[in-house]
């Protein structure tokens, strides 16, 4: 079957220019003699505008050059339709794409879309809203919110919000409801992850996998700030087994379990963010993985 690629670039996405990155596209796509088009991402994160343009079109493959928070939004805009998605990672974290071993680099990751060897993985939801990746609540969505506002990108402003929230950081009250078990307690953090990793490399599942079925809920409960510190390194090093959610597993330093689905009764009205962006929380979230809902692009 002859391709059809819909390129979408956030312009604001990480650090660098995108004017060039989109010659480049044009350039190695064109030479591949495949037809595409380019559009912008748009800032409402809706894009059932191209619903008809992909049916009309037979368009193929939708590539989204951008971060995470963009791939989320054009995925879940666009998941019941018959396309595989494909991803250039330039945003400041690009978790989910390097959890699927994407390159950073454009020509290479533009090799491996022009390779169209594609699989399906898994995605989720928080009450109404997709998630490709991850979505946490309390002390990340703090830096989310507060790395949103900043002018400049990348890893080091990100990694000057996490330390300035570090010293303000406080604990947030938290029921979690599943199936087998009802549980309460006071939590730094609490994240849902179908990856691995927040992005750049940073673990914070290590036995997630984004095709089985399953999400890796980690919750860093109540400490002092030095053993919070001790503790979140040896879970980022993979010290932390995961735990069944039928154990008396309230009183850890670190929760870490598996799930296909949970409610999150959210006391404190602790901020969210879904997928590295800002989102509206509320007291209530339900959570459940839709498996293998899309087709993704990957070596």
């Amino acid at each position: 079957m002859s391709r059809h690629i819909i390129y979408i670039i956030n312009p604001v996405s990480g650090t660098t220019t995108k004017k060039k990155l989109q010659q480049l596209i044009e350039e190695k796509t064109g030479a591949k003699k495949i037809p595409f088009q380019v559009f912008p991402s748009v800032a409402s994160g809706d894009y059932t505008f191209l619903q008809t343009l992909i049916t009309e079109q037979k368009i193929t493959d939708i590539v989204i050059a951008g971060g995470d928070g963009t791939v989320s939004q054009v995925v879940g805009s666009l998941l019941h339709l018959n396309v595989n998605f494909g991803i250039i990672p330039c945003g400041s974290g690009n978790g989910l794409a390097y959890t699927a071993k994407i390159p950073g680099q454009t020509t290479k990751a533009l090799d491996i879309i022009f390779r169209n060897k594609s699989s399906a993985i898994d995605g989720f939801y928080i009450n109404d809203r997709f998630s490709c990746m991850l979505c946490g609540l309390g002390f990340d969505a703090n830096v989310a919110y507060d790395f949103a506002q900043q002018s400049k990108r990348g890893l080091t402003t990100y990694i000057k919000q996490v330390i300035k929230n570090f010293f303000s950081a406080r604990t947030y009250s938290f029921e979690l409801r599943l199936k087998e078990k009802t549980f309460t307690t006071d939590a730094y953090f609490i994240s849902i992850a179908n990856s691995n990793q927040f992005g750049n490399n940073f673990t914070i599942a290590p036995q997630a996998s984004l095709s089985d079925g399953l999400l890796d809920i980690v919750v860093v409960t109540r400490q002092n700030k030095l053993r919070l510190l001790i503790e979140t390194f040896n879970h980022i090093r993979g010290k932390n087994k995961l735990q069944p959610v039928i154990a008396a597993i309230s009183k850890k330093a670190v929760i870490y379990f598996q799930t296909d689905a949970l409610r999150i009764i959210n006391h404190s009205g602790a901020p969210l963010h879904i997928d590295g962006d800002p989102a509206e929380s509320h007291r209530e979230l339900k959570i459940e993985i839709q498996k293998k809902c899309f087709r993704l692009i990957q070596p």
